[in-house]
């Protein structure tokens, strides 16, 4: 029985591949995608895993085992941390004015909402009502071409709506806070003010396609290391673009290990209070990809 829940908010800095092995249409290596929507996703397991090898250096093993349960004999007892699937909250498209959106869709915002709900947790804000086939939520001028907003190649009628204050809310929650001391460099400063303007609510299906056929494909070969010529590939990778939001649900129990006794709610404490800011989510490591910002939102031992 999970006693406490939060949500790690995952900013995408450099694109994401969490791949779903050999793919049979255009992309060769697809990305991770929900079965029903199409989504991309990122699985529980593979964060799990990655926030387990962040944490190693942080946690005495005893501790490592308790929460993210034992690597050497997993019989003797379970994890007390669970980890749901990360899923895209924000998607950024190009604009024709304003450089790129950050989009989604009522359906990706009740999701969102529904997950807070389940872990008890305020959302200062209502999920608005879908806009028409046409049309496209947006807030100010920032986004509007004229009399259209143009996202990518398609054309949508603007429809003021008050998207600010949910810009508002996430860039509070989800993106990296000012820094505390004096002197340092308020890195997102930025993307905070920004998503008050650049928010926009598309239909459900224009959103899905845009999920499905706008992520960045990146062309790879090998190279033989004597001759510098090919070796292998042509391959193409599908990966998450830059300033793409996530959001993964997280649960606790208490401990189940005899020689660690931490209750649920000081199980996420240790876990938001490692340092993570920033981690190395997904493949292709070696070559500066996967590079994601961390933000927790609830689940604090009060």
């Amino acid at each position: 029985m999970f006693e406490a829940s939060s949500i790690l908010f995952i900013y995408v800095e450099t694109p994401l591949h969490a791949g779903a092995g050999r793919g049979l249409g255009a992309v060769d290596l697809p990305l991770q995608r929900e079965r029903a929507t199409g989504y991309p996703i990122v699985q529980g397991s593979g964060l799990k895993g990655c926030l387990r090898a962040a944490a190693r250096s942080k946690l005495q093993p005893t501790e490592l085992d308790a929460i993210f349960g034992p690597e050497q004999d997993p019989s003797e007892h379970a994890g007390a941390l669970a980890v749901g699937d990360a899923r895209v909250l924000l998607f950024p498209v190009r604009s024709l004015a304003g450089v790129f959106a950050w989009t989604t869709s009522a359906h990706a915002l009740a999701r969102f909402y529904r997950e807070a709900a389940m872990a008890n947790l305020p959302v200062a804000w209502s999920v608005p009502a879908a806009p028409g086939d046409d049309e496209a939520l947006v807030s100010g001028t920032a986004l509007k071409a004229g009399d259209s907003v143009v996202f990518e190649e398609f054309s949508f009628k603007p429809k003021d709506a008050a998207l600010a204050e949910i810009g508002a809310w996430i860039a509070d929650k989800a993106l990296l806070p000012a820094p505390n001391k004096t002197g340092q460099t308020d890195e997102y400063s930025y993307w905070r003010a920004a998503l008050r303007t650049k928010l926009s609510i598309l239909p459900e299906d224009d959103f899905r396609d845009f999920l499905q056929y706008a992520t960045e494909v990146q062309t790879h070969v090998r190279l033989k290391r004597e001759t510098k010529t090919v070796d292998e590939g042509p391959w193409t990778e599908e990966s998450l673009p830059v300033d793409t939001l996530l959001y993964a649900p997280l649960m606790s129990s208490r401990s189940r290990s005899e020689r660690v006794k931490l209750t649920a709610k000081e199980i996420l404490w240790k876990l938001q209070n490692l340092g993570l800011a920033r981690l190395q989510l997904g493949g292709d490591e070696t070559t500066g990809q996967g590079m994601v910002a961390l933000r927790f939102y609830g689940g604090e031992v009060k």
